[in-house]
Order: structure tokens, then C-alpha cells, then sequence
């Protein structure tokens, strides 16, 4: 089994990836939506709320919700699958000592993830908890799975663009 590892910060367009994905029939898992679906189960809403359960799920270790995902995505038994929301180097190492792995990273700039995050509407989202939604991600060690990634989408352009760079990635990786 390949897993194509999916990290960025918030709003660089990771999304992009679960299109494509989707349109070819790929098996898609993400911790963000195992956070979304058990914040819903509790009737939490706002984006201070998610942040904590987001915190509460990663566990002690920081990894719990990507052992979930992670488990998911091996019990669908595709050759291939997309694994989106690591945030920290252990979490890669981890998918990596279970299948093959390949890490993905998005990025765009500030400011554009900035207008994203207000035009998309997400429940979890706000303008106003962006910066404290970027310290956070940076405290996972989400910088670090991005330093050290082995492709890059960069996401300045349209959704076109960026899955054009995805596909030749994906095409590399499985050739």
C-alpha cells in the first residue's frame, strides 16, 4: 500500500487533494473530519471548542487521531490512499513504519489562507482565531512535515493549476 501523506497549514489547500482523490475513486481519510463528526456528536460549535477536542483527540502523545485515521486507511486496502492532517514529524514516522510513504505538502501564503478561511465558511473557522489557529498547528510541529516533505503543491493559482502539480506528483510517485 502507497499512502500520499497530505500537510500544510490551514487553508493552503489541502481540499484540492481530497478532490482529486475522489474523482478517481481514491480512498480519502482525514483527522480533521474525525474531529469534525465527534464535535458534532458532542454539539460543540465554535471554532475555541473544536480547537480543544482537536487538542483532547491528538492525545498525550499527540497522535491519537492519526492512529484512527491511520487504521482507517489501512483497512480499506487500496494499493493507494490519501492520509490528510499529520502534523508533526512522529505522526510521518509512524505512518511510514506501517506502509509506504509519501508526504504531500501544500502551501500558499499567509494572507491567501487568510481570505480562504473567511470565504469558505467552515463552522471551525473564523478570521478572527486564524492567527491563533496557525500558533497552534505550528506548536503540533506541523513545520516540520512541511520543511522536510517530499513534493510540494504550491496553491497561488486556481484549483486547476494546483491539481495539474498533484497529478504529476501522484503519476511520479506510483510509476
Amino acid at each position: 500500500m502507497k499512502i500520499l501523506v497530505i500537510v500544510g497549514m490551514p487553508a493552503s489547500g489541502k481540499n484540492i487533494a481530497r478532490l482529486y482523490a475522489e474523482s478517481r475513486g481514491i480512498p480519502y481519510f482525514a483527522t480533521g473530519d474525525l474531529v469534525r463528526a465527534e464535535a458534532k456528536r458532542r454539539g460543540l460549535e465554535g471554532p475555541e471548542e473544536t480547537a480543544a477536542l482537536s487538542t483532547e483527540l491528538r492525545g498525550a502523545d499527540g497522535m491519537g487521531v492519526t492512529r484512527l485515521a491511520l487504521e482507517a486507511a489501512l483497512r480499506s486496502g487500496g494499493p493507494v490512499v490519501f492520509l490528510e492532517g499529520m502534523r508533526s514529524w512522529p505522526e510521518i514516522e509512524l505512518v511510514r513504519s506501517r506502509a509506504g510513504a509519501v508526504v504531500v505538502a501544500f502551501a500558499a501564503p499567509r494572507e491567501t489562507r487568510r481570505r480562504r478561511v473567511t470565504e469558505r465558511g467552515r463552522h471551525d473557522d473564523s478570521a478572527a482565531a486564524f492567527d491563533d489557529r496557525d500558533r497552534r498547528e505550528i506548536l503540533y510541529g506541523a513545520a516540520v512535515p512541511l520543511a522536510l516533505a517530499d513534493h510540494y503543491v504550491l496553491n497561488t493559482g486556481t484549483v486547476e493549476e494546483a491539481l495539474t502539480q498533484l497529478d504529476r506528483i501522484v503519476r511520479d510517485c506510483l510509476s
